[in-house]
């Protein structure tokens, strides 16, 4: 009966998890629906909203703590808790990137740079917060395996959009000093947000590799 229990308990932690999951990428969603249309108070609501993920977070690393303290798992339970334990710092970090693009869309003056699809790029991260959280869920190792790979199409992606910016920045004709300085602050904001969503990318790499390891006791994505 005790050990039903406890397999219950570990049910519990992958389905929460994966709500978790849920969660942040829906505040994703609004941090990039924010920022496309300048809407201040969908980004303070992102904002103010970061408060539940990480009540939300705290309670499921107690409850990692607890089954890790209390119930001494071995192999498959083991690797399962620990690997979650990690996922759900990154789904929390996913969390405050999101933050972040509230707060970007709060100090934005103008979109000098349409050439730069941030949309398009944040469709991509989203996809792969998705996927990755799906793999765990189904413990899809090929899935994984797969994710990785589109990893490296989203850093190209991030990196010709940096391009596009500073290109655009050097054959800019600059004007007064106060143009100059409302350009400079739309650029760093937006050389931010394309970091930002690389790094969610990374997250959901690090979200598959730790679902790689749990399954298969495999680390080569972890390194």
């Amino acid at each position: 009966m005790a050990r039903k229990s406890y397999q219950e308990q570990l049910r519990e932690l992958r389905a929460e998890i994966c709500y978790m999951g849920e969660l942040v990428m829906e505040r994703l969603r609004m941090g990039l629906d924010a920022l496309e249309r300048k809407d201040d108070e969908l980004a303070q609501e992102v904002i103010m909203g970061d408060s539940e993920i990480n009540r939300m977070y705290l309670d499921l690393e107690q409850r990692c703590i607890n089954l890790l303290a209390l119930q001494q798992p071995v192999a498959s339970d083991l690797r399962f808790i620990a690997s979650s334990f990690k996922i759900i710092t990154d789904l929390e970090r996913v969390g405050d990137l999101a933050v972040n693009l509230g707060e970007y869309t709060q100090d934005a003056e103008r979109d000098l740079f349409p050439d730069v699809d941030v949309q398009a790029m944040g469709d991509l991260t989203l996809e792969m917060i998705d996927d990755a959280m799906q793999a765990y869920d189904q413990e899809d190792t090929a899935a994984c395996r797969e994710l990785a790979t589109r990893d490296d199409d989203l850093d190209h992606f991030a990196e010709r959009a940096s391009q596009i910016v500073v290109r655009d920045l050097i054959e800019r004709e600059l004007g007064s000093p106060d143009e100059v300085e409302y350009l400079l602050r739309d650029v760093s904001r937006l050389l931010l947000t394309i970091r930002d969503l690389e790094r969610v990318g990374d997250h959901a790499v690090n979200i598959a590799a730790r679902t790689l390891y749990m399954v298969e006791n495999d680390d080569e994505l972890i390194y």
